[in-house]
C-alpha cells in the first residue's frame, strides 16, 4: 500500500480532452434544436388538441397519447444530459396502470402521473432555451473559423477603400491591418470557444434536469434519508441490547455476587475473622475485574485514546489487543491535525474496525487479518481482510447487520464479500467530514 499523497494544486484538463468535451458540447447543443422543434410541436399540437375535445371521448386518449410522446422525448434527453454533465442517469418511477388493467384505465394512467406533465412543460419550454443557446453556440463557431482563417480568404472579398471594420475604428484600411485585426478577433473566438460552448450546453442540460430529474432526485433523497433515520434508530437499538446483555452478563452478575461476599463476611468477622478475610479478599478480586470489564465495555463505546490521541492511535491499540495477529495500515495524514476527521466520524471507523475484529475472532477460524484505513478524495475508506473460513453476511439477527445499519446512518455503505472457504472482505466508505 501507498501513502496519500498530499493535496495538490488542481491540473488544466488535457487538450485532449477539451477537444472532446467540445466537440460533444457543441453536439448536444446543435442536435437540441431539431429535437426541441419536433417535441414543441408535438406538447402543443398535442395537448392543444386533447384539451378541445376534452368533453368528446376522443380527446382524452389523445391528450394520453401526448404525455406518452413528452415521455419519449424525455427519456431521451435524460440519456443525453448524463452524458454531457457526466453523472449517472435518474429516471422517474412512472406509475403505471398494471397489465390487469383496463382501457380506460391504461389511458388516465399518464394524465395522472405528475412527471408525465413536467414531462410535457419541458416539452413547450425547451424551445425559448434551445432558441438562446444555439445561435450563441452557431455565432462563437462562425467567429472563431472564419476569424482564425481570414488571412486566407481575405484576398478574395471585395473591399471598398474606406469601408470595412478596420477603418471604422480608426485603423487604416490596408490589407495587413485588416488581416491582423480580423485574426485577432478569431483567436478571442477561439480561445473562448469551449467555455462559452460548455455554458450553452450547460444552460439546456441544467434546464432538462430541473424539470426531467428534479422530482425523482428529491424521491430518492428523502428515501436515503428515511433510509438513514430507520438505520440509525435500528443500530441505536441494536446497541443498547447489546450494552444490555453485556452488563447483566458480566459486571452486574459480579456486583451481586459482591454483596453476596461482603454479607458473608459481616457475618463471619465475629465467629471465624479468618474465613472473613479471605471472603474479603475475593470480594476485592471481584471488584477489580468488574472495573476491567466496564473499562473494557467502556472502550468498547468510546475509547479515550480515540479522543485524545485520533484514530491511527485507537486502531494501533485495537490491533495489539487481537487475538489473530493483524496487519494494520492507516493513512498518515489521517494523524495530522489537518487530517482529523469529525468525532462522529472517527467513533464509527473504530467501531467498524473494532466489530470486524470480534467477528474475525470469534467466528472465522482465521490465521491473520489485514486492516487497512485510507482517506479517498471525500470518503474515508476501511478494509478489513481474513484468511478464515468465511460465510459471512449482512442478513438480519447478524453482529453485521448492526454495523451496516450504524455506517448506513453516517451516509456511508458497508459491503461483505465472504464465500464459503474465505477469504473474507468487509469494505465500508464513510463521508470524511471533518
Amino acid at each position: 500500500m501507498t501513502t496519500a499523497s498530499p493535496t495538490s494544486a488542481v491540473a488544466p484538463a488535457p487538450p485532449g480532452l477539451i477537444t472532446r468535451r467540445l466537440g460533444g458540447d457543441s453536439l448536444f447543443v446543435l442536435t437540441g434544436l431539431p429535437l426541441a422543434v419536433a417535441n414543441f410541436v408535438v406538447a402543443v399540437t398535442g395537448f392543444a388538441l386533447g384539451l378541445s375535445l376534452v368533453v368528446t371521448v376522443i380527446g382524452l386518449p389523445i391528450l394520453s397519447a401526448t404525455l406518452h410522446a413528452a415521455r419519449a422525448f424525455a427519456q431521451l434527453e435524460r440519456r443525453r444530459v448524463a452524458t454531457v454533465l457526466e453523472t449517472t442517469r435518474i429516471e422517474p418511477s412512472y406509475h403505471g396502470a398494471g397489465p390487469d388493467a383496463g382501457t380506460w384505465r391504461r389511458v388516465l394512467a399518464p394524465i395522472m402521473e405528475p412527471q408525465s406533465w413536467l414531462d410535457l412543460a419541458f416539452g413547450v419550454l425547451r424551445l425559448p432555451v434551445t432558441l438562446i443557446a444555439v445561435p450563441v453556440t452557431l455565432t462563437w463557431w462562425a467567429g472563431a473559423v472564419a476569424g482564425s482563417l481570414y488571412w486566407v480568404y481575405d484576398w478574395l472579398l471585395p473591399v471598398d477603400r474606406g469601408e470595412g471594420l478596420a477603418p471604422l475604428l480608426g485603423l487604416g484600411d490596408a490589407p495587413a491591418t485588416r488581416i491582423a485585426l480580423h485574426t485577432v478577433i478569431g483567436i478571442f473566438f477561439l480561445i473562448t470557444l469551449p467555455i462559452v460552448v460548455r455554458g450553452c450546453a450547460l444552460l439546456q442540460a441544467g434546464f432538462a434536469r430541473g424539470l426531467l430529474t428534479g422530482v425523482a432526485e428529491m424521491r430518492d433523497r428523502i428515501t436515503r434519508l428515511e433510509e438513514q433515520r430507520q438505520a440509525a434508530v435500528s443500530a441505536e437499538a441494536i446497541a443498547l441490547r447489546r450494552l444490555e446483555r453485556d452488563i447483566h452478563d458480566g459486571p452486574q452478575q459480579r456486583l451481586v455476587r459482591l454483596a453476596m461476599d461482603l454479607g458473608r463476611a459481616r457475618e463471619q468477622l465475629a465467629a471465624d475473622p479468618d474465613a472473613a478475610r479471605q471472603t474479603i479478599d475475593e470480594a476485592l478480586s471481584q471488584t477489580r475485574e468488574t472495573l476491567a470489564e466496564l473499562r473494557a465495555l467502556s472502550r468498547g463505546i468510546a475509547p479515550p485514546i480515540l479522543v485524545d490521541r485520533g484514530l491511527p492511535s485507537a486502531l494501533a491499540a485495537l490491533a495489539s489487543r487481537g487475538v489473530v495477529p493483524i496487519d494494520l495500515w492507516v493513512d498518515p495524514q489521517l494523524a495530522t491535525p489537518d487530517g482529523r476527521l469529525d468525532s462522529a466520524v472517527e467513533s464509527t471507523a473504530y467501531f467498524v474496525v473494532a466489530e470486524a475484529l470480534t467477528n474475525v475472532a470469534k467466528h472465522s477460524g482465521a490465521t491473520i487479518c489485514t486492516v487497512a484505513v485510507r482517506r479517498q478524495g471525500d470518503r474515508l475508506i476501511i478494509a478489513v481482510t481474513d484468511d478464515g473460513a468465511g460465510g459471512a453476511h449482512l442478513a438480519k439477527g447478524h453482529g453485521l447487520a448492526g454495523l451496516a445499519d450504524r455506517v448506513r446512518t453516517h451516509g456511508g455503505v458497508l459491503s461483505v464479500t465472504s464465500p464459503t472457504g474465505g477469504p473474507t472482505d468487509i469494505r465500508a466508505e464513510l463521508p470524511a467530514s471533518r
